[in-house]
């Protein structure tokens, strides 16, 4: 199945190389572009894509104001588009603005193509996904809350669980960043087989979803 990408950005060019770059990527397809958050909301409404990629700072309308859009409004039928952020700000402020108006993940635009390939993919399979930098700064802004609040957070997963050596090796690089297709590649496993385990790492802990089970890892010393 073509995962199919609206790219959001205001530099004609940016949008220009984004396409060249998913266009030449297998089972990737531009369907459409944008060129500010306004554009975005009636671009995604009305081309039905799998995948948003949106940039962050625009004139008017924000990348993430227009994120929050269509996930408010989206009309159905059919799923809310997954919106990965793509920008060159890796500020904390963006981030934590992006993921709580509905974005899936957060891309830097230094990354590599296969990054953002595989990026794509997991957005559209509905994997959360973090720049491997943004994931660990999250992380700490998390473990580095004062201990009263951390005390009465719920525990990270339950003590009496013992993973496999697999399952310790896929939560690792879960507390990486990286997603099932860069799991697979780094393990030689496939992807639905590391798609797998992590779901069965997540059940096991008692946890809801990758970064909970990042934070696992941190607290735990297995990362």
């Amino acid at each position: 199945m073509t995962v199919r990408v609206l790219v959001v950005d205001d530099q004609e060019i940016v949008r220009t190389a984004l396409r060249l770059v998913i266009d030449r990527r297998e089972g990737l397809s531009v369907v459409g572009e944008a060129g500010d958050g306004e554009q975005a909301v009636a671009q995604a409404l009305a081309l039905r894509p799998d995948v948003v990629l949106m940039d962050v700072r625009m004139p008017g309308t924000t990348g993430v104001e227009a994120t929050g859009r269509i996930v408010r409004e989206w009309p159905g039928p059919g799923p809310v588009p997954r919106v990965l952020v793509l920008t060159t700000f890796d500020l904390d402020e963006y981030v934590h603005a992006a993921l709580r108006a509905g974005a899936v993940g957060f891309l830097l635009k230094n990354s590599r193509p296969e990054q953002l390939a595989e990026a794509l993919r997991a957005a559209a399979a509905g994997e959360p996904v973090l720049a491997p930098t943004v994931a660990r700064r999250l992380i700490d802004t998390v473990t580095a809350l004062p201990p009263a609040l951390l005390s009465a957070a719920p525990a990270p997963g339950p003590a009496d669980v013992t993973l496999t050596e697999r399952e310790v090796q896929v939560l690792v690089l879960v507390a990486r960043g990286l997603s099932n297709a860069r799991i697979a590649a780094e393990l030689g496993l496939s992807e639905a087989t590391v798609k797998s385990r992590v779901n069965r790492i997540l059940t096991r802990l008692g946890l809801d979803n990758r970064v909970q089970a990042a934070l696992y890892a941190h607290r735990s010393g297995l990362a």
